[in-house]
């Protein structure tokens, strides 16, 4: 039997990437001693409240279709707080309500570019998003940082610029760096985006939850609410993962596009969910308070625990739940770097190589699980380095 193109299109390393993770998964359902630190899934819980409105939602049967780009009084709520956010006029007919920052991602994409199109995408990039550009059939052109800080270099994005190019994507603050966007990294983005008439997709699922620098988004801009497309989620910020509680902002006609698309992508999504999320974005920013404080203390800790071990360099994020640390120094390959701490050791990261190239010889680590388990986690890789000495 045949297949389509778009099957090659989708696949690659990116996605193989993830093989270590489904492998410590499997060990951890089957009782073994295993500490995931490959995915960014929090150990919080999502907010009583929140869960409670998503049961009384259900007890009172809100279980029927639902206005495709998601109902009214959420796409409102939303409006007013990235309103609130940014002081940005942002009207409901800005927001559509998406199965999570993924699906917004991808409707996106196939609403912006196609075949002969090229998407700009500084490394280190989130898995996904290669995938995304090329089924659209769009081609992905990866920009190198400075290869000392791993920041945005403005130099390699404007030389990278073609009469092809037609977007910018970008996350800050960023997965799997954690790093957080300057001013003036944002304004090198936007004087390309305005001088040569490109779309700039903003990825700020991570943006309530910096440490050390503040949030910016780029859509503040001048001349830039026009032309961005903002994606966001309650996965990170309220422990929401599992619930796909995702939303786009942007230009109305984009919106409807993409609510045209959604029509056969999605349908809605679920009432008893926009119910939720409708609360955990009404509920202000307690909760998210909270896990931001939580997930700098566990930063602190992996730092203190990996920061003076021989061999490796820990990369400090600003931001996130994820710490690149550079391997190289143990004289293994990232990949055997991986599998044998593993194997080893329980303890499961991910070859930040799958990040791009520009990210070979780190590894990724997450802080989604509780205190003392990042602390055993990190005494086990420290262990394991000493022992490669």
């Amino acid at each position: 039997m045949r297949f389509s193109s778009l099957t090659d299109r989708i696949r690659g390393d990116r996605v193989a990437a993830w093989d270590i993770h489904f492998a410590a998964w499997t060990a951890k359902g089957r009782g073994e001693d295993v500490i995931v630190l490959s995915v960014g899934d929090p150990d919080f819980d999502t907010p009583a409240p929140v869960r409670d409105a998503a049961i009384a939602a259900l007890h009172a049967g809100d279980t029927h279709y639902t206005p495709i780009p998601g109902r009214p009084e959420l796409r409102a709520a939303l409006a007013r707080d990235v309103a609130r956010r940014t002081g940005l006029p942002v009207e409901p007919e800005n927001v559509i309500v998406c199965a999570g920052a993924q699906n917004g991602l991808f409707n996106a994409t196939l609403c912006l570019v196609e075949a002969g199109d090229e998407v700009l995408v500084p490394e280190p990039m989130y898995l996904t998003y290669e995938a995304c550009v090329r089924a659209s059939g769009a081609t992905l052109v990866p920009v190198a940082p400075d290869a000392a800080t791993l920041r945005l270099d403005p130099a390699a994005l404007a030389a990278a610029v073609t009469p092809r190019t037609r977007a910018i994507f970008l996350a800050t603050p960023a997965n799997p760096t954690g790093i957080v966007m300057s001013a003036e990294e944002l304004e090198a983005v936007a004087d390309l985006a305005r001088r040569h008439d490109l779309w700039v997709v903003a990825d700020e699922v991570y943006a309530s939850l910096t440490f050390d620098r503040p949030h910016v988004s780029i859509a503040t801009l001048p001349g830039m609410a026009e032309r961005t497309v903002t994606i966001n989620s309650l996965s990170k910020s309220h422990a929401m993962t599992g619930w796909r509680a995702g939303w786009v902002v942007a230009p109305a006609p984009l919106v409807a596009h993409m609510g045209t698309l959604a029509l056969c992508m999605l349908y809605g999504l679920p009432g008893f969910v926009q119910q939720a999320a409708l609360v955990a974005v009404e509920q202000g920013d307690e909760a998210v308070a909270s896990m931001r404080e939580g997930y700098r203390r566990r930063r602190d800790i992996a730092l203190e625990a990996l920061g003076s071990v021989p061999g490796l360099r820990c990369l400090k994020p600003e931001a996130g739940m994820f710490m690149l640390v550079d391997v190289r120094g143990t004289g293994l390959p990232t990949m055997e770097f991986a599998w044998r701490l593993f194997r080893e050791t329980g303890v499961s990261v991910l070859d930040a190589g799958a990040f791009g190239p520009a990210a070979a010889g780190c590894v990724r680590l997450s802080f989604a699980v509780g205190e003392a388990e990042l602390a055993e986690a990190c005494r086990r890789i420290a262990a394991f380095v000493t022992g490669l000495a």
